[in-house]
């Protein structure tokens, strides 16, 4: 008999935590929209307690998203984080408030500076104090890999008997390996069930040394009910188990593992595209199931085999991902029913007919310049579409309007004096300004700088091609002067200087919105 397993995505909240990226809630919107497609059961949403714009995220996805898949939010075992973690999914139908608390003594001693005992009743008090208010509470317990076993397994019971519905054991630094990490769930497997065979086992696991997939697959093969990742294994430090991969193995091995998930994997590729655009985190090109060269074949005997048959070099073919053989490539001499049918092969088909025609007309633009559009390019066609389908309210919308707006710019490039002229659109408000610069992008930002008036930094600047080098992508990180958070953004367009002005917009205009709490 196959068992299902149960799939927590937290690519929301532990995968935002990737140095660098900062999430508005319009962004966190459009992921978890996509993940409800992509059929997760439950969307780890935030955590409610560090800041009012994360608390009104969650909040947010549990009203849009609570009838449609299971939404939890994460708390410590305080009674002030637990009452806003519900706050936030008490819109939702099957809300999951998720505790967490160290359980190794390195936590319990450097971190925490508590006794054994001290952590024993604080996980115990905060579990019923959660259980007020809902039914389903989870409790993690942090660094269990390298906890004394008996210790934590008394952590276990602990919880049980106080309330928890969930228990999850997180090798929170990575240092489990895959037969070691096995033993551990095997062995509370076995304790737990002869305790309470309806509380339901998870595993959290982080890739330090390149092992989360496999020890989560194998806390699967040893009895766990329940995994929790992220896309595209994004992620503190080295990042999360990757879903699509644990997602995938059980797919292609399924009479190995004998489990299942009810994810639908034709929405992976288009997950984890999407992700990678919002985060501005590029997916490596071997990267396994969503990488460029994923299903690509270069030497000659591969080709050779699997021009014969598939199966020869594919366990997993492309469009099981949702993905297509090929590129979808689109010339000036496609119509409309071909860019329509483009779109719906890569999942986009919620369109009015204005906002089609609207796509149809910077398809015209673009392809103009480029002679051909590729399926990347299809997605940053769409993407003010996708936004205004997202259905945030009138008073987020009208916020949105009011950012900059690249116009026009002109740039001098020469060994002197670079300089740049560039104009925004701000509202109904037109800006204008000159800068010199040590260099014409240097000269640009200058400019944009003075006009936005706000105090930055630029801590990464990189410019690549895409498309077969038909089409650029800027990419700019920067930071508020004041306090060092930094801003991730991305933006394309056939001209380099054109991607790498709308990027740094794009950036500012994210500041913008974490300002004014969007």
């Amino acid at each position: 008999m196959k068992k299902r397993i149960l799939v927590l995505d937290t690519t929301l909240r532990d995968g935002e935590q990737v140095q660098g990226v900062k999430l508005n809630l319009y962004e966190k919107l459009k992921i978890a929209d996509q993940l409800k497609n992509l059929n997760v059961d439950i969307i780890d949403a935030g955590f409610p307690a560090s800041s009012n714009q994360e608390f009104k995220t969650v909040e947010t996805i549990a009203k849009k998203l609570g009838s449609y898949t299971s939404i939890s939010a994460i708390a410590r075992a305080v009674k002030d984080d637990i009452d806003l973690a519900y706050k936030c999914l008490k819109f939702a139908e099957n809300p999951l408030i998720h505790i967490s608390l160290g359980v190794s003594d390195i936590h319990i001693d450097k971190k925490l500076r508590k006794t054994r005992e001290q952590i024993l009743l604080q996980s115990e008090e905060a579990i019923k104090y959660a259980k007020r208010f809902c039914d389903d509470v989870q409790f993690s317990f942090e660094d269990s890999i390298r906890a004394d076993f008996e210790y934590l397994w008394k952590s276990i019971e602990n919880a049980v008997n106080a309330g928890a519905t969930v228990v999850n054991i997180a090798d929170t630094v990575g240092f489990g390996v895959p037969e070691e990490f096995g033993d551990l769930v095997n062995k509370i497997n076995y304790r737990l069930k002869n305790l309470n065979d309806k509380i339901i086992l998870s595993v959290h696991c982080h890739n330090d040394m390149g092992l989360a997939t496999a020890n989560t697959l194998s806390a699967i093969k040893n009895g766990a009910d329940k995994i929790e990742g992220t896309i595209n294994g994004v992620g503190e430090r080295a990042g999360n188990a990757a879903l699509e991969e644990v997602v995938m193995a059980l797919k292609v091995r399924e009479e190995y593992y004998k489990s299942y998930t009810n994810l639908i994997t034709t929405e992976l590729k288009k997950t984890s595209s999407l992700v990678s655009y919002i985060m501005g985190l590029d997916v490596a090109s071997n990267k396994a199931i969503v990488g460029a060269n994923a299903f690509k074949h270069s030497s000659g005997i591969h080709k050779a085999g699997a021009i014969k048959s598939r199966d020869v070099y594919e366990i997993i073919h492309p469009e099981d991902i949702g993905r297509e053989d090929s590129d979808i490539i689109l010339t000036m001499h496609s119509g409309r029913s071909e860019l329509k049918d483009a779109l719906i092969k890569m999942g986009f088909e919620k369109f009015t007919d204005e906002e089609f025609n609207h796509i149809f007309d910077k398809f015209q633009e673009i392809v103009e310049l480029k002679k051909e559009v590729y399926d990347y390019d299809i997605y940053f066609l769409i993407e003010d579409i996708v936004e205004l389908n997202t259905d945030l309210g009138d008073e987020i919308i009208e916020k949105r309007k009011n950012l900059y707006e690249l116009v026009d710019l002109q740039v001098i490039s020469n060994s002197i004096f670079p300089s740049a002229s560039v104009k925004l659109k701000r509202g109904n408000k037109i800006y204008k300004k000159s800068s010199i610069g040590n260099g014409a992008v240097d000269a640009l930002y200058s400019a944009i700088k003075e006009i936005a008036e706000l105090d930055v930094d630029l801590r990464e600047y990189k410019i690549s091609s895409i498309s077969r080098g038909k089409e650029a992508l800027g990419k700019v990180t920067i930071n508020l002067s004041h306090n060092k958070k930094n801003y991730i953004s991305r933006a394309i367009d056939t001209d380099i200087i054109k991607a790498s002005a709308m990027a740094f917009i794009n950036a500012l205009n994210n500041i913008l919105m974490d300002k004014t709490k969007i």
